[in-house]
């Protein structure tokens, strides 16, 4: 891996890892509908406009079907649910929890395709829910409130992010820039009438609302480019390596700008849904390196 694919690697996990951080401030004051629905609305003009410019075309009648399933797996379902989170939980956990998007990949493509599990996979999924549970566990100020819920509906995230892996693993053919303007224009489509029964929860600043124009715009739709550039460039393997590091980014921004406290019990939860994330995929940091 080069310098300059290095550079764009923790670039990615530095953006990825702030998107917790802008969904913790904008949350209270948008509310989760309304913050999600915005964040992917901005996303989807911003890669409407790099998809025209590029002439790239959707061609909606070919890939609705594929669009309309990603819009949900992968924007819409995921996205709520780390907004009606990011009232309760810290953007630390929720990045951390984000984190075990691959164990869950990696587990429903195997029941999905039929494959055995590996000693290794089944290891690697035992680390994984261990280290949650020592985070959630040992975190009192969770079950003061109903807090630990919001653990539970966050976990549907890296849930939905696995069956929308495995679907693209059947579902091919689609360009990478048509795929993710496509997603977010249906995940869009799909949270418009839910705007109907919700309103904001409190007059936005100024602030609070270039938060959620950088969630949708850079954090999403610039995120979705570099990502797509990295898969190219380096490939799957060494491309994983952000999963590694959005959880370290989201935890840093999370402490400077939100004075967010970090525990043993947070370290070490960490440290094991990595390993685990680790074992689970079987990847490796010598190739990703190469």
């Amino acid at each position: 891996m080069g310098i300059k694919s290095a550079f764009y690697l923790l670039l990615l996990a530095a953006i990825w890892g702030s998107s917790f951080l802008f969904m913790r401030v904008s949350a209270p004051v948008f509310g989760p509908v309304w913050m999600i629905a915005l964040r992917i609305g901005f996303a989807a003009l911003f890669l409407g406009v790099v998809a025209y410019s590029f002439k790239k075309h959707l061609y909606l009648a070919k890939h609705w079907r594929h669009y309309c399933i990603l819009g949900l797996l992968s924007a819409a379902l995921p996205f709520l649910c780390y907004g009606f989170a990011a009232g309760d939980l810290t953007a630390s956990l929720m990045s951390i929890i984000n984190a075990t998007t691959p164990v869950f990949g990696t587990v429903i493509s195997a029941i999905y395709f039929k494959q055995k599990l590996a000693r290794e996979t089944i290891l690697g999924l035992l680390l994984g829910i261990i280290g949650v549970s020592v985070i959630v566990g040992f975190d009192a100020e969770l079950f003061k409130t109903d807090a630990w819920v919001s653990v539970l509906i966050v976990l549907g995230a890296p849930i939905c992010y696995g069956l929308a892996s495995t679907f693209t693993q059947v579902s091919k053919g689609v360009e990478p820039l048509p795929n993710a303007y496509g997603t977010m224009l249906m995940g869009t489509l799909f949270l418009l009438p839910m705007l109907l029964f919700y309103r904001p929860l409190a007059e936005p600043t100024i602030e609070i609302s270039l938060a959620v124009i950088l969630l949708g715009v850079v954090c999403t739709g610039v995120a979705y480019l570099i990502f797509f550039k990295l898969l190219n460039e380096i490939g799957t393997s060494s491309t994983l390596t952000v999963t590694f590091l959005v959880p370290v980014f989201g935890v840093m921004w999370g402490v400077l700008f939100l004075d967010e406290s970090v525990g043993w019990h947070t370290l070490v939860g960490t440290l094991l849904v990595i390993a685990g994330t680790v074992k689970t995929t079987g990847f490796s940091f010598k190739k990703a390196a190469s």
